[in-house]
């Protein structure tokens, strides 16, 4: 907890008792549903939360802006995102149902009222847009795109247009020539400087 103090500095009393629980919910939860992988379990502010929250250095999401998270598995970035930014509506789709059940429980238990659940693959939705979609080491960019495209408003009315914002890692060169797109891409260690952070960047693709 102690690693999200460090780069932010304006939570609410609301916020931090959010944030301060997520530790023994999802390690209560991971021991009955495997959403997190058991060794970094111990790493969950840094690892997956501050991780999450590297969108929220890069976009402010202004108060009614509709973000999908695609394949949010355990609720990463989604559920850090939506305690960051309470007046914005998050939608976390996975197609894996007892994951959902993790998401849905940890929601519930810390009383976020911002976030709705499906279970589906993102390219079956079929009847909604979103002003954003975010994502973290779900697909290959090219997938990525092509399955959120179609979900995303076109529109520019934050200081970032409308788009993909995808967390990944790794050299992404030939993923990225082979997405046929041109993100803006901002290193996250640049912002977080632990060493866990090392070769992880931040996506975001115009829509």
């Amino acid at each position: 907890m102690e690693i999200l103090l460090k780069y932010f500095a304006d939570f609410t009393e609301t916020q931090l008792q959010q944030f301060a629980a997520l530790d023994e919910l999802y390690k209560d939860w991971n021991s009955k549903i495997n959403v997190i992988s058991r060794k970094d379990i111990d790493g969950l502010y840094e690892k997956h939360v501050l991780h999450s929250l590297s969108i929220a250095t890069q976009i402010n999401f202004e108060p009614g802006t509709s973000i999908i998270d695609i394949g949010t598995g355990g609720g990463f970035p989604g559920i850090p995102l939506a305690i960051f930014f309470p007046e914005a509506q998050f939608h976390l789709v996975d197609s894996i149902g007892k994951k959902l059940k993790v998401v849905n429980a940890v929601a519930e238990a810390i009383g976020l009222k911002n976030v709705t659940t499906q279970q589906t693959r993102a390219e079956e939705i079929k009847d909604r847009k979103f002003d954003f979609a975010v994502s973290r080491a779900v697909a290959p960019l090219k997938d990525l795109w092509n399955w959120s495209k179609p979900l995303i408003k076109k529109g520019d009315r934050q200081e970032l247009p409308n788009g993909l914002i995808s967390l990944k890692g790794g050299d992404l060169t030939v993923e990225i020539f082979e997405s046929g797109v041109r993100p803006r891409m901002v290193a996250i260690q640049n912002i977080f400087k632990e060493e866990s952070f090392k070769d992880k960047h931040l996506l975001h693709v115009t829509r």
